[in-house]
């Protein structure tokens, strides 16, 4: 018996971290939990990656640090914008991004199962397309 998932239903984490980036100015709707710790994951990487560049080759030189700074301001929306889905995904309002602690806590929850009022599940429609 084939237990594996059919490849057109997973994303891997770089699929993940583009369709955040395609989406980036769009608030409405929902995000999986998958969707949103994978572009943080990515963000943490890629700064971590430069600041430790910066600080064995460069010797903590501004410019580098300039740069993450460019780039953490190039991801502040789509950063925004994937919380601000992910606290739909469990039926919260936007605005519970804000609340420190507890929206790490909505993060990490399991999404609404079906339609909500901000969407349908994005779970089911990837079940869907198989």
């Amino acid at each position: 018996m084939n237990t594996s998932i059919p490849s057109s239903t997973t994303n891997s984490i770089l699929d993940n971290y583009v369709s955040v980036l395609k989406k980036y100015n769009d608030f409405n709707g929902r995000a999986r939990r998958s969707e949103y710790w994978y572009f943080f994951l990515i963000n943490m990487l890629v700064t971590q990656a430069v600041n430790f560049t910066n600080i064995l080759l460069f010797d903590g030189l501004a410019v580098i640090g300039w740069i993450t700074m460019l780039f953490n301001l190039a991801i502040l929306v789509p950063s925004v914008a994937v919380a601000i889905r992910r606290m739909h995904d469990v039926g919260k309002s936007g605005w519970y991004a804000l609340i420190p602690f507890y929206n790490l806590i909505l993060a990490c929850t399991e999404g609404t199962r079906g339609v909500n009022e901000y969407g349908p599940d994005p779970k089911a429609k990837a079940a869907t397309v198989a």
